[in-house]
C-alpha cells in the first residue's frame, strides 16, 4: 500500500498527459446526420484513409483486413468492363483505381476493383472522399447483396471532360436499384432528384458523398456535407415488389471499382486510347472511406 502512495502522485502526472489515438483523415470533418434517438454514432470496418501502401502487384495485411481484390463473387465485370487485381493500389495516401486498354483489344478496357471483407448493414452512414477519373467511364463506390438482388450506389459519375459529356460531368447520379436475377428485372428511380447537379464540375476537384441508410425503406443522400436527397416509402423504394416487401433490408459489401458500362458504350460513348495512357486522368482516387454504425447509448 505504501508503494501504491508514493507512486500517485507519478500516475496522476501520467494521466494528465493527453492521450493521442491513431487519427484518421476524417476526425475533424463532422458526420452530417444524427442517428435515429437513442443511437450513436460507431466507427466500423471496413472504414479506411489509406494511409499506408499495398502495391498493385502485392496487396498488406492492413488491405487484406478490410478488402479483397476484384468482386464480391466471380463476376469479372459488366459490358466492355475486365476487373484485374493488379489495377488497384494504395499509394501517397490515396485508394488508385486505375482503367486501361486490355492489350490486343480495341475497345475492351482492364479496371481495378476492391470489395470489403465483410457486409454492412443498417442503420449505418457511409462517406467517401474521392475524385472521378476524367473518363467517361463510371467512376463508384457502392453496396451491393450477395445475392447481387440489392443494391445502393454511394457515390457513381463519369468525369470525363469532353465537351458533349458536360452533361454527366456536372452531375451525381444517387440511386439505388433492386433486381430480380431471373429472368433479369431491375427497378431503380429516375426521377429528377437521382442525377444531382449544382452547377460543379465533379471530377475537378475531391468530392464527398454520403449515405444514411437509416432502415430498409429510407435512403438520405449528403454531398460536401450538405443534404440533398431524400428517398423513403415503398413508391420510390421498390414500387414493383421485387423485394417482396422487405425493401433494402440484406447486409451489402462495399465495393469500390471503375466500370466500362454497356448503356454508355452503346452510345459508343467509351475511353480512347490516349486518354487511356495518361495515368493522371485515367485513375479514380480514392482519399477515404468512412463507415459509421447506429448503435444503442
Amino acid at each position: 500500500m505504501k508503494a501504491l502512495l508514493k507512486s500517485l502522485p507519478f500516475l496522476l502526472h501520467l494521466a494528465s498527459i493527453p492521450v493521442f489515438a491513431a487519427s484518421n483523415d476524417w476526425d475533424r470533418i463532422p458526420i452530417p446526420v444524427e442517428p435515429e434517438r437513442g443511437m450513436r454514432w460507431k466507427l466500423i470496418d471496413p472504414s479506411d484513409d489509406f494511409n499506408y501502401t499495398a502495391r498493385a502487384d502485392k496487396k498488406t495485411k492492413r488491405f487484406e483486413k478490410r478488402w479483397t481484390e476484384g468482386f464480391i463473387n466471380q463476376w469479372t465485370g459488366p459490358g466492355l468492363t475486365e476487373w484485374q487485381a493488379d489495377h488497384s493500389e494504395v499509394a501517397d495516401g490515396t485508394l488508385k483505381i486505375k482503367v486501361t486498354r486490355k492489350p490486343g483489344h480495341d475497345r475492351l478496357v482492364h479496371a481495378g476493383c476492391i470489395s470489403s471483407y465483410y457486409p454492412v448493414k443498417y442503420p449505418l452512414f457511409i462517406e467517401t472522399r474521392a475524385k472521378l477519373s476524367k473518363l467517361p467511364t463510371a467512376s463508384c463506390v457502392w453496396m451491393l447483396s450477395q445475392d447481387s438482388t440489392q443494391e445502393i450506389d454511394v457515390l457513381e459519375a463519369y468525369g470525363s471532360d469532353r465537351p458533349d459529356q458536360e452533361w454527366f460531368a456536372q452531375r451525381l447520379h444517387l440511386s439505388h436499384h433492386v433486381f430480380i436475377r431471373n429472368p433479369f428485372t431491375d427497378y431503380q428511380p429516375k426521377d429528377d432528384g437521382s442525377w444531382h447537379y449544382d452547377g460543379t464540375t465533379w471530377a475537378d476537384d475531391y468530392v464527398r458523398v454520403g449515405v444514411y441508410w437509416r432502415d430498409p425503406w429510407h435512403l438520405e443522400y449528403y454531398i460536401n456535407g450538405k443534404h440533398v436527397r431524400t428517398v423513403s416509402g415503398k413508391e420510390i423504394i421498390d414500387p414493383h415488389g421485387y423485394t417482396d416487401g422487405t425493401g433494402l433490408n440484406k447486409p451489402m459489401y462495399v465495393i469500390i471499382n471503375a466500370e466500362n458500362q454497356e448503356w454508355r458504350t452503346d452510345q459508343d460513348i467509351e475511353p480512347t486510347d490516349q486518354e487511356l495512357a495518361d495515368s493522371e486522368r485515367s485513375t479514380m482516387l480514392v482519399d477515404w472511406v468512412r463507415i459509421y454504425q447506429a448503435v444503442k447509448r
